[in-house]
Order: structure tokens, then sequence, then C-alpha cells
């Protein structure tokens, strides 16, 4: 901001003194200043100083919105962005400050919009550049958004905004192997000093890419970093559990709830993985643990399918039909109701409640070779 010191005063009104503008000067070097440090308060009586003299100061008004901004309070930043750019159109930093506000209020839109005005002015800002291709991907605009961050690499090669950008951009759209390219780069780039949240990112890719033991590499390498660290605590339990690892699955979720111990999701995670290992008494206490801090369907469908294991088929009966109710179509649940019933030596119930699915035009095979082993029966 420091080139806008002196265009603040030079742009001030023409009826200025000669002392009055040197002293406009003065207070916005010293204003800035100030922020920089972190003396917002100090830094906002030097920029009220200047509107007294000057009330729609460019600089003024930028640093005051700058200063809302550091506070976090983006909608009294807005005011000041917008009311510098009613007396001053184009100002770039007025731009830059107000598009950054929108983001942060995720109005991406309108974020977008800025900062094309901005680019329009300098195109060939690096940091706007990214800036406007994150919003892109924020909207799911996925053409314009990969031509942007592209247009940063072009300009420099291994900047990290943009590889992180295009990592993201990809695996948003599922292109899990497109985003590992870009996240990769930043290992080969700087190996020593990677970012934890690249090495968890990488993890995912492997995760959804069902390439287990490379990601159990990532994550083990994050938690080197961070060992507490939620997200690749998360993702080596997820992998353990594609390995069908229980044991191993169940060290994670529970090195997570001894962190966070009224996780409901991963109280039901654990809950499985009990279940998975036929320990089905710290099955049920998980999932009671997790259905007393509110309603989880998943919870639900654990004790059902314990009591399907018991041999309880009608009270499995019962709570399956009641999650039916919400998902009306989750073939998995007419395949367990089924199967109980079949259970129960009530073919022709098991065979009515796969019928019953296959009416809503669903076909899955799962209740496909179900309904053919009853008719055959």
């Amino acid at each position: 901001m420091s080139g806008a010191v002196d265009r603040g005063a030079e742009n001030s009104g023409s009826s200025l003194k000669t002392e009055q503008l040197t002293e406009i000067s003065e207070l916005s070097r010293r204003g800035y200043q100030l922020l920089k440090e972190n003396m917002v308060e100090e830094a906002e009586e030097a920029f009220k100083k200047i509107m007294e003299v000057d009330e729609n100061n460019n600089y003024a008004l930028v640093g005051m919105g700058d200063a809302e901004r550091k506070r976090r309070r983006f909608r009294q930043a807005v005011e000041f962005y917008l009311q510098c750019l009613q007396h001053h159109p184009g100002n770039n930093y007025a731009l830059f400050g107000l598009a950054d506000c929108y983001k942060a209020l995720n109005q991406y839109n309108q974020a977008i919009k800025i900062w094309e005005q901005y680019l329009l002015h300098d195109d060939s800002n690096v940091t706007v550049l990214t800036r406007v291709a994150d919003a892109y991907r924020k909207v799911r605009d996925f053409k314009r958004s990969k031509e942007i961050y592209l247009r940063v690499l072009a300009k420099e090669k291994d900047n990290a905004y943009a590889l992180i950008g295009l990592g993201h951009l990809h695996y948003d759209f599922k292109e899990y192997a497109e985003a590992l390219k870009y996240w990769e780069r930043m290992i080969e780039v700087d190996p020593e000093n990677v970012d934890i949240r690249v090495l968890t990112s990488i993890g995912n890719c492997h995760r959804k890419l069902r390439t287990f033991e490379r990601g159990l590499y990532y994550f083990g390498r994050a938690l080197q970093a961070e060992p507490n660290n939620f997200y690749a605590l998360f993702g080596m339990a997820d992998c353990y559990r594609g390995l069908d690892d229980q044991r191993k699955c169940l060290e994670y979720w529970n090195k997570i709830l001894v962190l966070d111990p009224g996780n409901k999701v991963i109280l039901t995670r654990a809950g499985d993985a009990y279940r998975s290992m036929s320990n089905y008494q710290d099955a049920e206490r998980y999932y009671r643990k997790a259905l007393n801090i509110e309603f989880d369907g998943f919870a639900i469908l654990g004790l059902a399918l314990i009591n399907k294991e018991r041999g309880n088929y009608q009270e499995a009966i019962d709570s399956l039909q009641a999650l039916l109710k919400n998902d009306p179509k989750n073939f998995r649940l007419y395949v367990e109701i089924a199967e109980c019933y079949a259970a129960l030596g009530k073919k022709d119930r098991a065979t009515a409640i796969l019928l019953q699915f296959q009416r809503l035009g669903i076909r899955n095979s799962s209740v496909t070779r179900l309904l053919d082993a009853l008719q055959r029966a």
C-alpha cells in the first residue's frame, strides 16, 4: 500500500493548503505503519484525522477499510471501500479490499465482479489472479478457474497458491489423479518443508482412489509433523478400514475419541469396527454413546445389524423399517430387512420388500440376486 500514500495527498481537494497536504501524507504513512504493526486503534486515529481535513480522502478511506478488515468486521469494511470507490472510481486498493471482504463473507460472485474490475487496471497481479481463480472454484466454474490458475503458473512456474488451488479444483470435481499431480509438485519443489495440509490432501486422493497403502504413507508423514492432527488420524483410520484391518482402524478412531470424545461420527465408525470384529458388546456401547449425543441413522443401523446377528430379527426389522421412512432409496435397508424376514421363515414378506424397492425403478445387483434366490427357493 505504500505506493498509495502520496496519491492520498495528491488526490485530496484542491482547496487544501500545502501544510495540510504535507500533514495528510505524514498521517497516511503513519497509519499504514501502525496497521502493519497491528496497532489498529492508533492507525484509525491517524486516518480519522485525515478525514477531518479531507472527508473523502481515498487513502484514509482505504485505511479505515483495511483496519476494519483486520478486525474481521467485513461489512463495516465494505462501507469504507464503497465510499472510496464512489469518490475515486477504479482505486485498486479499495477494489482489492472490497473483493477480499466479499470473499470472507462467502459472496463469491460479488468478489469475482470486483476482482475482474481490478484486473482491468492490473492483469499481471499474481496475488489477485489466484484469488479470482479461488473464487471461480468456489462457484464451481471449473473452466474459468483452471484457466486463471494456469495463467499464474505461466508467470510463476511453481506458485504454491496456484498449485494448491489446482489440486483442490480437480479434487472437487472428483479428478483425483489430476489433483495428485499438482499436490505432488509441491513436494518436489520443497521436499523438506511440505505443508501438512498438502500431505493430508495427497492422502485423501489415495483414499478416494482406493490406493490405501499410499494413503497411509502420506497420512503417516503428516502425523510425524503433527501427532494429533484430526485429518491425518481420520485418514489413517479410513485407509485401514479400506484395507479391512479393523484393529488398526480402531486404534486411530480411538485416538480421535481421546481428543474429541463427543464426536458422533467417529463413535459410529468405531462401533462399526467393533461390529466387524464381532465384538457386539463394545459396538453397542459406542453406538449408544453416539445416540446419547443426538439421533444418528448409522448408529441405528449398526444396532439393527447387531440384533440381526444375535437372532433378534423382528427388533432388527422394526429399526430398519424406521430408517426406511427417511431413506426410501437405500437398497441396503431393503436387503437387510428381506434377509431378516427370510430368517424368520417369512419368504413372502422378504420377496415383497425387495419388489417394493424394484418398483422405485432403481436397479441394484444385490437386490436382484437376493430376489432371484428367494424365488428359486
